[in-house]
């Protein structure tokens, strides 16, 4: 059985203190996954980042915490809430992906580097085979600027991404795009 993850579709990451971002058209694209795993009563499960970071955009109270209108969960469908990167550390998820007889994964959501790619890389070592649905995903240039070595010149946020998503595929996930997926 095939599942669909979606991570961290919030209010939140419209706020400009992500920085500069790259593709705009992710959210649109993760909708018509949604469309297409609704349409076949596939199981869907949707996870979003509650911040314990004081003045976080993700924090509670913020709006920055609800769902992106046309990602927004249906009655009945499971949401996993989560304040670290994982979606799968302090939730249910893998046991409810197991109980769903789900084996392989659809992931996408914000942000590629952070939670889509902590997330991919568990969902692999817990056993799912994982398609990462790339052009269903983003990264933000925030925190960018200053690398690990403070010399590192700033970075796209298209780099950034292209890096995750190089850094996963082949060994934590497939990389593929919303339309690959959808062609099955």
């Amino acid at each position: 059985m095939q599942g669909l993850l979606l991570i961290d579709f919030q209010r939140g990451f419209e706020s400009p203190v992500w920085g500069a971002r790259n593709n705009p058209e992710a959210e649109e694209r993760a909708a018509r996954l949604l469309s297409h795993w609704r349409s076949l009563s596939l199981p869907l499960f949707h996870v979003r980042h509650i911040s314990t970071e004081p003045g976080s955009p993700l924090g509670p109270g913020t709006g920055g915490t609800e769902f992106i209108p046309a990602l927004a969960p249906l009655a009945g469908e499971p949401v996993y809430e989560k304040s670290v990167n994982s979606a799968f550390i302090g939730t249910s998820l893998e046991a409810d992906l197991r109980a769903a007889g789900v084996e392989d994964l659809v992931i996408c959501g914000l942000t590629t580097p952070h939670c889509v790619s902590t997330s991919c890389r568990m969902a692999g070592n817990y056993g799912f085979r994982v398609t990462l649905a790339h052009d269903a995903c983003a990264a933000f240039a925030a925190n960018a600027n200053t690398g690990w070595d403070r010399r590192l010149a700033p970075m796209d946020p298209e780099a950034i991404h292209a890096a995750a998503v190089s850094h996963l595929h082949g060994e934590f996930v497939t990389a593929h795009s919303v339309a690959e997926i959808l062609a099955g």
